[in-house]
């Protein structure tokens, strides 16, 4: 038998992941790992790659002991991670200094980068398609601006999975899908600008070769295989960012295929096979991992974290239950909320506002127009309006897509945590108005680079070919349009009260969820 191991190294976790030709998971093993704050720097969020490699390490021996899978039966490897993620690299190859995703020191660095010149952010945007807000352009003027004999070493940079891939080979490179999260890439030619970096005052040797996904690398040194069991000379296949790749993991690799995926942050993903961006600078544009396929990206931050913290702070007693009958506490809370009727009597929530990318900001948290009947406003109410919001947010970012593009998704694939709640699914679909398709694997990412480790391996003779033997269709949710006319007027109106909340926050009265960095109001 022959079998794929992928990498999956997200904000709080690494796992290694091997999978056989059909996408069956044979084994897993996980490891948590946790950013580093330096106390010197507030906000700052260091990778820390000695303990994180090590970490690495430990989960190949895991699941090859786990599984019993010989090495030999391992025909290539291949990495995604968490975008946004930085390593630096000396001129001999040595790690020198990285960052996660979630490393908010270069505030400052944003606002003097929006001041270097008149509509600077909205010229890069229109080529990279994003904003300074979440890329390496301030983190990198950060670094030469507070540790600049770090920054004066360095000679090269990658992302997170790019950086798996090379301690495995050697080989210094990255892909199109994550790279260009960096906002330093070309889009339309899926490889770096230096252009854009150095009018921002960041050199421009540091920018790898570029490499689509599917592309064999080079292979496991001996030095790597005598640490993790691997055997030398197993093809390593470059790989993506873990949103593309997980699309690609649940088989959208066509244009206009859009998928949501719910997580922490809900992501909403387009197809798209013409370049289009957003004049307004409003939605983020990325390379697909597929060639000559691009994505309008929409983010709604927190819905799975606010979800968690609801369970957390108000739901005991489903914990409880959940803990002494092996039950997930969600489908405890969902057969309570079934009979709640669209619109939760009228609760609104308010916590992520839909995609602002060039003004992203959100209003304090809370919940507006509660009552005080028992009957009508309680946990199973509050629960529900929860998962109507994170659909209604859904709702507005698939719209914001539609003024760019003129299309709006005849199907939407739910992927992630989220997707498990079949009440979830459902209010989806009626708050979309469109079919909501739930695939059998649910945590897309790792399957969709298997799949690029298999094409590099020569498993599969195209994605096409992978993806119609591997992805495979749990449930489909179809839309109740009586319902979804309800959930219309109330996006709208919630739309309006968000308004209200924003300019509350705005004026300091409240606080702001979240304010990207460097942003004034």
């Amino acid at each position: 038998m022959a079998y794929v191991l992928a990498f999956d190294a997200g904000t709080g976790s690494i796992r290694a992941v091997l999978f056989d030709k059909e996408g069956n998971q044979m084994g897993v093993s996980q490891q948590e790992w946790h950013h580093v704050c330096d106390e010197r720097y507030p906000g700052s969020m260091d990778f820390d790659y000695e303990a994180n490699w090590k970490l690495v390490v430990q989960c190949v021996k895991d699941v090859i002991e786990k599984t019993g899978i010989g090495a030999a039966s391992i025909k290539a490897i291949s990495a995604t991670s968490m975008r946004e993620g930085l390593v630096l690299y000396d001129s001999s190859g040595n790690e020198i200094w990285a960052c996660a995703n979630v490393d908010a020191r270069a505030a400052a660095e944003v606002s003097s980068l929006k001041e270097l010149e008149d509509k600077l952010e909205q010229k890069i945007y229109q080529i990279s398609g994003q904003t300074f807000a979440l890329g390496a352009l301030p983190r990198l003027l950060w670094l030469k601006n507070n540790m600049p004999e770090v920054y004066k070493q360095a000679a090269s940079m990658t992302m997170i999975n790019d950086w798996i891939l090379y301690k495995l080979s050697g080989k210094l490179q990255v892909d199109p899908s994550n790279g260009c999260t960096t906002g330093i890439f070309d889009l339309a030619k899926r490889t770096w600008n230096p252009e854009i970096a150095e009018t921002c005052g960041i050199k421009s040797n540091l920018l790898p070769p570029v490499n689509e996904a599917g592309v064999v690398l080079g292979a496991v040194t001996p030095e790597v295989a005598l640490l993790t069991g691997l055997q030398a000379g197993t093809p390593v296949v470059s790989g993506g960012g873990d949103a593309q790749m997980a699309t690609v993991g649940v088989g959208a690799i066509e244009d206009k295929q859009t998928v949501v995926s719910g997580g922490s942050f809900w992501q909403q993903e387009v197809n798209i096979k013409n370049l289009s961006i957003d004049r307004h600078g409003r939605i983020r544009v990325n390379c697909h991992a597929v060639p000559d396929v691009w994505q309008l990206e929409a983010i709604a931050f927190f819905p799975g974290l606010v979800m968690r913290w609801f369970r957390d702070a108000f739901c005991e007693t489903e914990k409880s239950q959940a803990y002494a009958t092996g039950r997930d506490p969600y489908e405890i809370l969902e057969e309570l909320a079934k009979d709640v009727p669209v619109g939760s009597n009228g609760i609104m929530p308010i916590f992520s506002d839909i995609m602002n990318y060039s003004s992203w900001r959100h209003a304090a948290p809370s919940f507006i127009n509660l009552t005080l009947d028992p009957e009508k406003t309680g946990k199973k109410e509050m629960f529900k309006s929860l998962q109507e919001n994170a659909a209604l947010i859904t709702l507005g970012n698939l719209k914001l897509i539609e003024e760019v593009t003129s299309f709006y998704p005849t199907e939407v694939i739910f992927v992630g945590g989220a997707s498990k709640g079949k009440l979830w699914s459902q209010t989806l679909a009626d708050v979309l108005g469109v079919p909501v398709k739930v695939p059998v694997v649910k945590e897309a990412a790792a399957l969709g680079t298997a799949l690029y480790a298999g094409i590099g391996a020569g498993m599969y003779a195209s994605l096409e070919e992978a993806v119609d033997l591997v992805v495979k269709w749990d449930r489909v949710h179809y839309p109740d349009m009586e319902n979804h006319m309800k959930y219309i007027d109330i996006y709208e109106r919630w739309r309006k009260i968000y308004e209200e909340q924003l300019r509350l926050a705005d004026s300091g009265l409240t606080s702001h969820m979240w304010k990207a960095p460097g942003l004034s109001s």
